[in-house]
Order: C-alpha cells, then sequence, then structure tokens
C-alpha cells in the first residue's frame, strides 16, 4: 500500500480523527483543536503520512464540508431572522472589516509594502472562520449569548464579503495575469455582472419555487436514500454553478439553504446532511493541520508568530471596541473579540488567488497562509483562555457588585428569580392585582427586563440584608424561582432561619431536588417541568380517542398520586433499594386507581372537565 494512496489517506484521516477528538473533548480542549492537532501530527512535520502527493484529493472532500456546513447555517436562518438581524450584519460585520482593513493597510504601508500588497493582504486577514467560529461557540453553549449573536452576526457578513474581496483583488494586480482571463471567460465586466446576478436570482427563485414540488415528489417515493442522494446533489449542484461564475460555492449554498430555510422539508434536509457535514469538516479541520508548512515557519519563525499575535491583538482590539460601541456587555464583548480572532479557510483561496493574479508574490503569499493556519490553532486555546480565566473573574466580579436600593419593601410577595419561570408566576399575581418584589442575581436578565418595563433589583437573595431590606419581615409569600439547585437549597435554609414567618414556595429542578426542598421544609414544591408534561399528556390521551373528561380526571389523580408520593419517599431513608421498591408500589397502586376509575370517584371540581365542544360536535 502506497503513503499516496487516497484509501490509505482517507484512512489515515479517519482513524486521526477517532482518537484525537475524544481525547481532546476529555482534556476540555474541544473537538477543532483535537482536529487540528491531529492534522499537524499525521502531516509532513510530524509522522508523514499525508500532505504528499495526492493529499489534495482528501482535501477537496474536507473543502465540500464546510460548504455543506454553510448550506445548513443557512437552513438554520429564516428570512425574519435575518431581517431582525440585518443592523448587527451589516453594522457590526461591515466596521469590524473595514476598520480591520484599514488598519492593515496602513501598517503594511508604514512596513514599507506597496499600497497594492498591503491593501491586499489587509482584506485577506480580517475574515475569521465560519467553521470554527461556529464549531466552537456551539460545543461551549454560547451561541445564543448576545456575544455568539454578534460573532454570528460579524461571520454572515464575511461570508457576503468574498465577493467583492474576489472582485477587487485582480484590479489591484501589478500587471495582468492569467487568472484575469480565465475568471471572466472571456466576458466583458457587465457580462459576468449579468450572470453572477442570474445565477445567485436563479437559485433564489429556484429554491422557492421549483425545489418544493421536487422535494415533494422525491419524498412521496418514501426512500430514504433517494432524499438523501437529492440532498447532496441540491448542495453539489449550487457548488457547481457558483464556481462557473466567479463567486464562493459556500456562499451560493449559505443562500440555498436560506431559500429553503421555510420549507416543510428543512428539518428534513437538516438531518439527512448533517452526517456528512459533521465528517467532512473534521477532516477539513485536519487538513489544515497538516497543511500548516512548518519549514516555512522555522525559517522566519520569529517574523511568523509576531505576526500571528500582531493581527490576533489587532482583530481583537477592533472587535472588542465594536462591541462596547453596540453595547454589549463587557463579558459578551470579550466573547465576541476572542471568538473571532482565527483567519478564514477562505483566506487561503484568496492568497492563492492573490498570487495568481500577481498581487502578491508566492514567498508573501506563503506567509498570510501561514499566520492564517496558525491563527486556527490560536482560536480554540483563546476560547478555552476565556472559558477558564476571564469568564470565572466576571462571574466573581458580578457576585461583588453592590445590591440595588430597594425602594419597595412593603409587597406581599417576594420572588427571588425572574426568568422564564419567576415570570410566570409574578405576571399571574400581578394580573389578580398583587403586588410583588422582585430579586434576580443575574445582572444581564435584569438590564433586559428593565429594557421591557420590570422593576426588578440586583442582588443576591442569600444574603439576610438584601432580605430585609426588600420587606421579608412584613411579607406573607416567599417564591424562590432561582435555577441553581444549590441557591435554592441556600435561600431555603436563611429564610427558615431568619423569616420562619414566611411561606416559602420553591421551584424544583427534578424529582430529587423536590425530595431535598420538602425535607428542608418547604411549604410548596413546585417541580418545573411536571404541569407541563402532565397537560401534554392530557392532550395525548385525548388524541388517542379518550374523552376529556376521562383524561382531564386522569390527570388529577395522577397529579394527586404523584404528589403524595413525592412527600413520603421524601422522609424515606436513603437506601436506593427501599427508594426503588416502594417507587414500584406507588406505580403499581396507580395503574390500579386509574384502571378502576368509576363514576363514583368523581369530585364535582371533577366533574367540570367535561368536554362540552366535543359532545356538541358529536352531536
Amino acid at each position: 500500500m502506497q503513503p499516496d494512496d487516497f484509501f490509505f489517506q482517507a484512512f489515515v484521516y479517519l482513524v486521526a480523527a477517532v482518537l484525537s477528538v475524544p481525547i481532546a473533548k476529555r482534556l476540555g480542549l474541544g473537538s477543532v483543536l483535537g482536529y487540528l492537532i491531529a492534522g499537524v501530527i499525521i502531516g509532513p512535520f510530524v509522522l508523514g503520512f499525508v500532505g504528499r502527493a495526492r493529499s489534495g484529493d482528501v482535501m477537496q472532500f474536507a473543502e465540500f464540508g464546510v460548504v455543506m456546513m454553510l448550506f445548513l447555517v443557512g437552513l438554520e436562518l429564516q428570512p425574519a431572522l435575518l431581517w431582525r438581524l440585518r443592523v448587527p450584519i451589516v453594522g457590526l460585520g461591515g466596521l469590524q472589516v473595514a476598520m480591520t482593513t484599514t488598519l492593515l493597510t496602513v501598517i503594511g504601508i508604514l512596513i514599507g509594502l506597496p499600497w497594492q500588497m498591503a491593501l491586499a493582504i489587509g482584506l485577506i486577514l480580517p475574515l475569521s472562520s465560519t467553521a470554527i467560529g461556529l464549531q466552537t461557540l456551539n460545543e461551549r453553549g454560547l451561541l445564543k449569548t448576545e456575544g455568539g449573536q454578534a460573532a454570528f452576526s460579524v461571520l454572515l457578513f464575511q461570508a457576503v464579503a468574498v465577493i467583492p474581496i474576489l472582485a477587487v483583488l485582480p484590479l489591484l494586480a501589478m500587471e495582468p495575469s492569467a487568472a484575469d482571463s480565465t475568471q471572466t471567460s472571456g466576458l466583458a465586466g457587465w457580462q459576468q455582472t449579468l450572470l453572477v446576478i442570474g445565477t445567485v436570482g436563479g437559485i433564489v427563485l429556484g429554491g422557492r419555487f421549483l425545489l418544493r414540488p421536487v422535494f415533494r415528489f422525491i419524498a412521496d417515493t418514501q426512500l430514504r436514500e433517494i432524499f438523501t442522494a437529492t440532498a447532496l446533489l441540491l448542495v453539489i449542484g449550487i457548488t457547481l454553478a457558483t464556481q462557473q461564475v466567479g463567486l464562493s460555492p459556500a456562499l451560493g449554498t449559505f443562500i440555498g439553504g436560506v431559500v429553503l430555510a421555510e420549507s416543510e422539508y428543512r428539518h428534513e434536509l437538516l438531518s439527512t446532511i448533517e452526517p456528512f457535514q459533521s465528517l467532512l469538516l473534521g477532516l477539513f479541520f485536519i487538513s489544515v493541520g497538516a497543511s500548516i508548512d512548518f519549514n516555512l515557519i522555522l525559517q522566519q519563525p520569529l517574523l511568523i508568530l509576531g505576526l500571528v499575535l500582531a493581527v490576533a491583538v489587532l482583530k481583537c482590539t477592533v472587535l472588542f471596541g465594536l462591541g462596547q460601541f453596540f453595547k454589549l456587555a463587557l463579558s459578551h464583548s470579550l466573547l465576541f473579540a476572542f471568538a473571532l480572532v482565527q483567519g478564514d479557510e477562505f483566506s487561503f483561496v484568496l492568497s492563492s488567488f492573490a498570487a495568481q493574479s500577481n498581487v502578491l508574490p508566492q514567498s508573501t503569499a506563503g506567509i498570510v497562509v501561514a499566520v492564517v493556519a496558525l491563527s486556527m490553532l490560536l482560536s480554540p486555546v483563546c476560547m478555552i483562555l476565556y472559558e477558564t480565566v476571564i469568564q470565572p473573574r466576571f462571574s466573581g466580579e458580578n457576585s461583588d457588585r453592590d445590591p440595588d436600593e430597594i425602594d419597595e419593601n412593603e409587597n406581599p410577595v417576594i420572588i427571588a428569580g425572574f426568568g422564564r419561570f419567576g415570570q410566570i408566576v409574578g405576571r399571574l399575581l400581578i394580573a389578580n392585582g398583587f403586588k410583588i418584589t422582585v430579586l434576580d442575581h443575574n445582572a444581564g436578565q435584569i438590564d433586559l427586563l428593565r429594557r421591557f418595563g420590570w422593576k426588578v433589583f440586583y442582588g443576591d437573595p442569600s444574603r439576610v440584608e438584601l432580605l430585609r431590606s426588600a420587606g421579608a419581615n412584613q411579607a406573607k409569600l416567599f417564591v424562590i424561582a432561582i435555577d441553581e439547585r444549590e441557591k435554592i437549597l441556600e435561600t431555603v435554609n436563611l429564610v427558615r432561619k431568619h423569616f420562619p414567618h414566611l411561606k416559602i414556595l420553591a421551584r424544583a429542578i427534578d424529582r430529587q431536588h423536590a425530595y431535598e426542598l420538602i425535607r428542608h421544609g418547604v411549604d410548596i414544591v413546585q417541580r418545573e417541568t411536571f404541569d407541563s408534561a402532565l397537560e401534554l399528556g392530557v392532550e395525548a390521551l385525548k388524541l388517542l380517542g379518550i374523552r376529556a373528561h376521562r383524561a382531564h380526571r386522569a390527570a388529577r389523580t395522577f397529579k394527586r398520586h404523584d404528589e403524595q408520593a413525592v412527600q413520603q419517599m421524601a422522609h424515606l431513608t436513603d437506601d436506593e433499594t427501599v427508594l426503588i421498591a416502594r417507587s414500584r408500589q406507588l406505580s403499581e397502586e396507580l395503574e390500579q386507581i386509574l384502571r378502576s376509575d368509576t363514576r363514583g370517584n368523581i369530585t364535582p371540581e371533577v366533574d367540570r372537565a367535561w368536554d362540552i365542544s366535543s359532545l356538541r360536535k358529536e352531536v
């Protein structure tokens, strides 16, 4: 078996992925850094398994993973969401690219580069990898945060910005090159522009009016493999079409995904393509690691490492400044900056294209590629640094912040925690004419609630001084709606000790947590998902043919029996064998009660659950 054999290289790539990623995840490094390190190890600089001869074959498949990833990103985006994000996309993204390009160009001119070369480098280096950025934010659950959404907006703008950059680079050439004629395919400039517009328009119109009937026809065959083949055919077709007119294939597939985002086959497309995308994207990261030219780095180590750090610091500074300008919280501004420190996979393409167009010498293009590749290695490290060093420091600072002055201390109800759980309780009480005092320990949540007109006070509800100032001595009820298990128990103990007259109503994270709260003397314990799950069960029974009054009566019986069981089991020993035996006994009793349900068991309250509307339909 030859080392340059395609199947041998594919085998090496897959072995590297299977071994490196679980180890990296176990060490807390994340999958992206695991893939990159694996690529370095199997690459020509260490083991030399890949990176020679036909390695480009595997790299082409890997780049296809990036294309499919952007198609999936487009599927996740609905036009309404894009319109809602138009300000951060154009504002944040546009300013980031413009400011970073300007600063890099000025620095390049100051160190003696011709302005054309300086501008070309300034256009290539501001871009950040969509693949690495989204993968890293998703893995850490940070994509939905303010900083994550800001990063996402900038990445979207950069994907679009690739088009004008490709158009501008040939204009910076010192002399005409062969790339100019191949790029335009012999067409005049206005003809090339019309061709590009026609292709994008064809993708949009075809996705909206043609592909839906096609997918409907394919879905009627009920052959999953044909649907998978059609989805892959769609992605490859869009890739070829955009390549022919000189556009970025990833941008074309992204547009196609956005067009299909409102299709009824969106979820089927997501589940069909995602396994291929994840595997090929991993191959792309390994290929990037294997393609790093360490010989070039060893020849000029100080220059290249200095450029990596200088570009990273410059990008971080610009991103952080924009985050503050757009009024992101300090921690989210830092996340925004750290998430986009890396270079972009399209920078490899742009560097190669700039060299072919005689904009950059081959040696300079090689240095740019090395800087981009090393910055990709730097990105996961920066995110680990953010999670382990920066984020905890901000959490500590928030906890030391002085609590707000509370000017309402005579309300009968105090609610600690005003997220999705506490807001429902508070709105119900206010709607019935009761005044509440709301405490929360999340500064970002408080700022958001205040923008919507809520009066919320910042402070730690497990501090007795804060509770006194909130009127705990005069209040009647104390509602604990915090989402932290230990913080809830700590607050319960504090209230029980210093304000024994208060009735405590507490949110339980799960059944075991409910047991703990009952043992700590909480008056009312509400499991956060119990009632909603019970209501869904009622709807399921009705859809299975059970009359509404019977379904509601069964749910009430189930709830009453389960609440009694929780009270009993909360005071049992912690012996797991005893708990399991009692749990099985109670389950059998409940099943017997529901099966022996008779008319005599109906209480007047339950009788009101008769489904009059369904009776009318039957009549």
